[in-house]
């Protein structure tokens, strides 16, 4: 994988950007649902990923759902860091890594879609040559 050179306040930025998303319908904290889901330990890259595909589609019910949950999980994790603060701080280092990792799939996803487009250009392109 190339080396990344964007900030880890640019990929918050950016996902905080995609939580705004949200239907019209639902009321959302963006900035507090966006700094639990990147905090979360028990989801990998992937599962946050698809949170925030979701996110355009979910009912005010799942959102309040999953910020609830979320907020759980914080809770328990902290009490969990007084008895494992090693086994704790390994996984927020995982996250960390993790949240890199969710940057690179956003932008490959980006990059195959801007291929796409540029084939079906040249395909158009092609056809309009052949009169079709």
């Amino acid at each position: 994988m190339e080396e990344n050179n964007i900030s880890e306040q640019e990929i918050d930025a950016i996902v905080l950007d995609l939580i705004k998303l949200h239907s019209d319908d639902v009321t959302v904290d963006e900035s507090n649902f966006s700094d639990l889901l990147k905090f979360s330990l028990s989801l990998n890259t992937m599962e946050k990923k698809r949170v925030i595909d979701a996110i355009p589609s979910l009912s005010q019910f799942q959102i309040d759902e999953l910020t609830k949950v979320f907020t759980e999980e914080r809770e328990k994790f902290k009490d969990l860091a007084k008895e494992h603060p090693e086994d704790i701080k390994k996984l927020v280092w995982k996250q960390q890594a993790e949240w890199i990792e969710l940057w690179d799939l956003y932008k490959s996803e980006n990059e195959n879609k801007s291929i796409e487009v540029e084939n079906q250009e040249k395909i158009d392109d092609i056809k309009a040559w052949l009169g079709l």
